[in-house]
């Protein structure tokens, strides 16, 4: 499969004109040299208030490719093997190994333009995808600072620095770019989206992090000793 086909449109933000996110948008695509891949699961795909489509209408077409599933053998998507494989690629995860990208840590400049590929699910779902591709062990991993703090309060995350994919990007593209400008352009819509949603009856939603530090985490607790323990890690 060509990664060309895979793409989404370019544009995907329908919503009703009162809260049309259009007026927040880039008047045209952004300059960048940067090539966006992002594997996204197929549970995402139907979510409601996904960031992906505010992306993707914010870079140029042939700068910001989506692929969506759960496996990407290399028989089926060579040209994923081939950008995996190349030196300039960065795959943005958090692990043992990622080097931190941040302002004076950024990759050898010589290697740019970069490819940065991104997974977009829940993080049980980007968990699984980098574990069942084998391709996805190949590229140079890189993480964001911690303290990052995620605007997207409408959507419950593991924790405060936990950010959606679209800020992920945001900020990795203003790093790689050398232009920090790109970070607030990019967040421009996910704050207008947030704002629309809470006029509208949306509640905030703090962490899980936050609700079990605060005493206010009424689920039941997981069974699963696995879930069990990724529960108790948001502990202070």
């Amino acid at each position: 499969t060509s990664i060309q086909e895979a793409q989404l449109p370019s544009v995907q933000v329908r919503r009703p004109l009162k809260v049309c996110l259009c007026p927040f948008l880039p008047a045209k695509p952004l300059t960048v040299s940067s090539h966006i891949y992002i594997l996204q699961h197929p549970a995402e795909e139907n979510r409601v208030l996904r960031t992906v489509p505010l992306l993707t209408a914010c870079l140029p077409r042939d700068h910001c490719s989506v692929l969506v599933g759960r496996h990407f053998p290399e028989d089926k998507y060579p040209e994923l093997a081939r950008v995996c494989r190349s030196p300039s690629t960065l795959l943005l995860f958090p692990g043992r190994h990622a080097r931190k990208l941040s302002v004076g840590v950024c990759p050898d400049p010589n290697l740019a333009p970069f490819s940065l590929l991104l997974l977009d699910g829940t993080w049980r779902q980007a968990h699984n995808l980098y574990e069942g591709n084998p391709l996805l062990q190949i590229p140079q991993q890189v993480r964001l600072q911690a303290e990052e703090c995620s605007s997207y309060v409408i959507r419950t995350q593991p924790s405060q620095t936990c950010l959606s994919t679209l800020e992920s990007a945001a900020c990795a593209l203003a790093l790689l770019e050398g232009q920090p400008h790109l970070r607030e352009v990019l967040l421009q819509p996910l704050h207008a989206l947030c704002s629309f949603q809470l006029q509208h009856g949306a509640q905030v939603h703090d962490s899980k992090e936050q609700l079990l530090n605060s005493g206010r985490y009424n689920k039941p607790w997981p069974r699963n000793k696995r879930k069990l323990r990724r529960l108790l890690e948001l502990r202070y």
